[in-house]
């Protein structure tokens, strides 16, 4: 990844690049802010914009937009981080194996990686519209994943949990309320298929 990088950019301190790709896995499947990004490096925001813009064109990270329409709330503006290939990053948070993973703090950030990736490679590979956003108010209401169906916004809930709870309907429920819709999906790392009320779908 340094070689494929410094050939498009020219990188002299890799001790310093290291460390912002360490950070940048950190930040996987949260909100970018690309100033508390910078301090941590060791560097300034334009360096980091310039660091972060090399990454995203060599397709190793994806930065998810947030999708801001018609609801009267104020949104968050900043987009999400992602990894397209999950692997790297967990060598960059140093998970060596599946036993790591599954008792790593950062579990349910790269399942929802792993997840949201596929959905982004599954449209480059059928050419389709990059219709994927999240959504996100300013009180912390969040649904992962907002699919925009041109007529109407299709949400999806990710959980890394093999045990249905209800806290896994909690952001539906406000989804619901805030825009009067009555469908959806929860994907979660269990093995059982349920159709619950109102058209939400709960896929393994």
């Amino acid at each position: 990844m340094e070689r494929d990088v410094r050939q498009i950019k020219n990188i002299s301190n890799l001790n310093l690049f290291e460390r912002f790709l360490k950070l940048c896995a950190g930040r996987t499947g949260q909100l970018l802010n690309m100033n508390s990004l910078a301090v941590e490096t060791g560097v300034d925001s334009k360096t980091v914009a310039s660091w972060l813009s090399v990454l995203e064109s060599s397709f190793i990270i994806y930065l998810l937009k947030p999708h801001h329409q018609n609801f009267n709330k104020r949104l968050v503006k900043m987009p999400k981080l992602y990894f397209y290939d999950t692997g790297i990053a967990c060598s960059l948070l140093g998970i060596s194996n599946a036993a790591q993973l599954d008792l790593h703090p950062f579990k349910g950030n790269l399942f929802e990686n792993f997840i949201i990736t596929e959905f982004i490679k599954d449209r480059y590979n059928k050419n389709a519209a990059m219709d994927l956003y999240f959504w996100r108010d300013s009180a912390g209401n969040e649904m992962d994943l907002v699919v925009d169906q041109g007529t109407n916004l299709y949400p999806i809930e990710i959980k890394a949990g093999k045990t249905i709870t209800a806290e896994y309907f909690k952001n539906h429920q406000w989804w619901n309320k805030t825009t009067g819709s009555e469908e959806g999906t929860i994907i979660y790392a269990g093995d059982e298929i349920q159709q619950r009320s109102q058209g939400l779908n709960i896929i393994p």
